[in-house]
């Protein structure tokens, strides 16, 4: 038997050693970053019986080898997992790795988690924010409208309706004193989607970043749409980061899982010490290991295996749908385009200068666009809805990231529960189709589309392609 003492030692070896791994592993270039993350040799042999690819432990608990090292490692004073609803080795890949990613290309030392699902994300990253603090005026969310429907609902009905959190909604993101004018002394953090689903509007993070720090508050930004290998919002100044894992960072489309990242000592005015110093790795010590959104071992294992080929994947989709984008600008029964690499897109000189493919510093905007069919009558749906019901190849569904198109009719399905004034207010009009663009040859996707519009206009649709 060993005492505690011995393997709090033992653990600050542990933690040295992995702090060079880090070093390392910061030298990298990206794709190396995320094809090794901090997986090496030692730890293939130390731990893992030698395997090249990281394992996938399906496995609830740690055994300890005496009641000293189950001391040290349940009160957190050596490396531990103990227990997959805190931790797994598997998650633990997956989170070093993102967090690397995220941090890619400043001095920045991040820290991430992995959750069940995007959703679960925002709520892990936003939670710890709104306690009670009777010190402190009301608190307030001040968000972007702009936002997916699932985060929408979860602000309005979760955090409004049913705890009496205001909540207060920028129209504009892209216009600075609209934020400005809404936060103040009792905003206890600052939200945005850059770019929005499924509008694509952007804004500045670094002076909205500033507004939120003059108030000593966060700037959280869901990052999903532009990913690690476009836009990494820590180096222009936000502190916390949110990706629904399970659109383009896992584009193959087999599971769910959400993300978060946070660089060291981020402003807040409530919580304690060790959450500021270290928001990802507390939240998972602490309310996480008490709330239980945790990610599966299969499911970490399976986001990581895309992970290290998103730059690649990203540099084809984004530059597909550039070649969508611009043909649907010319069609007759498309009314506007949405997509930052198009000059009618509002802030595009913005879009280039923060989007941009890693590692290249080439302008690249993503896979995602939309765009509104013409309707013959002024606020009528028969023409979005032939063309959506005559897409044959494309899907339809609610996805978006995936290797495979798909198109969805947000009104109709991610935006309903939000309502007219809802969608209104996140400027989603009724005929406006979301296109998750993949990795398709950017003909065959353009053939459908025409396709689809021929159920709207026959006698044209040869003139589409």
């Amino acid at each position: 038997m060993k005492s505690a003492e011995y393997w709090i030692a033992r653990g600050k070896e542990m933690s040295a050693k992995r702090e060079e791994r880090l070093k390392n592993a910061m030298s990298w270039k990206f794709d190396t970053v995320a094809t090794h993350g901090l997986y090496d040799l030692e730890q293939a042999l130390g731990s893992h019986s030698g395997s090249i690819m990281e394992p996938v432990y399906l496995s609830p608990a740690q055994a300890y080898a005496d009641s000293g090292h189950m001391e040290a490692a349940l009160s957190y004073q050596m490396p531990t997992w103990c227990y997959s609803r805190i931790a797994n080795p598997s998650s633990f890949f997956l989170e070093e790795t993102i967090a690397l990613l995220e941090g890619y290309g400043t001095d920045h030392v991040c820290s991430g988690l992995a959750t069940s699902s995007g959703m679960s994300a925002i709520r892990t990253a936003t939670d710890p924010f709104l306690v009670r603090d009777d010190s402190l005026p009301p608190a307030n969310i001040v968000t972007s409208a702009q936002v997916y429907g699932g985060t929408f609902q979860q602000f309005r009905v979760r955090r409004f309706e049913e705890q009496g959190i205001e909540v207060r909604w920028v129209r504009n993101p892209a216009i600075f004193e609209e934020w400005a004018e809404l936060i103040d002394e009792g905003t206890r953090f600052v939200y945005g989607e850059f770019p929005s689903n499924p509008s694509l509007s952007i804004f500045d993070i670094r002076m909205v970043a500033s507004l939120a720090h003059d108030k000593g508050i966060p700037l959280i930004v869901d990052s999903t749409c532009a990913s690690p290998a476009l836009t990494r919002p820590i180096a222009h100044g936000a502190d916390i980061v949110i990706h629904s894992a399970s659109k383009v960072i896992g584009a193959s489309g087999y599971a769910i899982a959400g993300l978060i990242v946070s660089k060291m000592n981020i402003p807040s005015k409530v919580g304690p010490d060790e959450m500021r110093a270290d928001f990802a790795t507390w939240a998972k010590l602490w309310p996480f290991r008490d709330n239980g959104p945790n990610i599966s071992p299969m499911t970490a294992i399976l986001i990581l295996n895309d992970l290290r080929s998103l730059r690649m994947r990203m540099a084809q989709m984004s530059s597909t749908a550039d070649t969508v984008a611009r043909w649907l600008e010319e069609h007759d029964l498309v009314d506007r385009v949405n997509y930052p690499g198009l000059k009618s897109f509002p802030n595009h000189e913005l879009a280039r200068e923060t989007m941009q493919l890693v590692d290249s510093g080439e302008p690249t905007f993503g896979f995602m666009l939309s765009f509104e069919v013409k309707e013959t009558v002024p606020g009528d749906t028969a023409n979005t809805r032939k063309f959506y019901d005559g897409l044959n190849m494309i899907w339809r569904a609610t996805d978006l990231g995936r290797v495979k198109t798909v198109a969805t009719w947000n009104a109709i399905s991610t935006h309903q529960q939000q309502g007219e004034e809802g969608r209104s207010l996140a400027s989603i009009k009724p005929n406006t189709i979301r296109l998750s663009v993949g990795i398709e040859h950017p003909d065959d996707i353009i053939a459908d589309l025409a396709h689809a519009f021929s159920a709207v206009a026959p006698k044209a649709s040869l003139s589409f392609v």
